[in-house]
């Protein structure tokens, strides 16, 4: 059993951080302002893909921040080694990319979270605590990209899918979630308290025989599960 199975994160705790990105400055700079924010520890920092995944395995953290285009071990790639290593670590891309196939990427390869660099460190800071929670997180112009595709396919021929039966309310709640809404955002817009949210997100998961909540995203995209009005 590794260390990231043996800790698991008390709720007094701080969220404990590595930083993982191959510009220097950026990655430093990162660190600092991280580090002044009450409740997280930033346990460490990489360079690389390779490094995070040693990093990792060394340190165990909650959370990694990690780029996706780095030398020697992309971060897309690096997520599934660090999963190995520390399959409780929950992983937010912060990245230039706006491109959807890197995001559909990181997903498929275990990230909870895709931010953009040009995310206020506020909204890092949101990120991160809120991945530590056990949410996922999509920057706002991703989940746009995301609703964008939605249209497309609601516009494409439609097969007829044999698609578990998914209540008009958990539809509602899996639009908000691709939004980028977390459970209390979801709950205000809906007029529903957040543990009934988090009890609609368990049964979208269960029914749908899914992972996270960005997989269940995902599988709406693919499966063409609800239109998306124009914006």
């Amino acid at each position: 059993m590794n260390d990231a199975e043996q800790r698991p994160r008390g709720s007094g705790e701080p969220v404990r951080l590595a930083v993982v990105d191959n510009e220097e400055l950026f990655r430093r700079g990162l660190t600092m302002l991280l580090s002044l924010e009450d409740g997280i520890e930033v346990v460490g920092e990489a360079g690389d893909g390779v490094a995070a995944t040693e990093l990792a395995a060394a340190t165990a953290p909650d959370v990694i921040l990690m780029d996706v285009r780095m030398p020697k071990r992309s971060g897309i790639e690096a997520c599934a080694s660090i999963k190995e290593v520390a399959p409780s670590v929950r992983i937010i891309m912060l990245t230039v990319s706006d491109e959807e196939a890197d995001l559909y990427d990181a997903v498929k390869n275990g990230a909870a979270g895709y931010l953009l660099k040009d995310s206020s460190i506020d909204a890092v800071v949101q990120a991160v605590r809120v991945v530590a929670d056990g949410q996922s997180l999509i920057s706002p112009s991703m989940a746009i990209k995301l609703l964008d595709e939605f249209k497309q396919l609601s516009r494409s021929d439609r097969d007829q899918l044999a698609t578990p039966r998914v209540t008009a309310r958990e539809l509602e709640v899996l639009k908000l979630v691709a939004q980028g809404l977390n459970n209390r955002q979801i709950g205000s817009r809906l007029f529903i308290s957040e543990n009934t949210v988090k009890n609609h997100v368990r049964n979208i998961l269960e029914k749908l025989q899914l992972h996270s909540r960005m997989d269940a995203v995902m599988y709406a995209v693919r499966e063409k599960l609800f239109d998306v009005p124009d914006r």
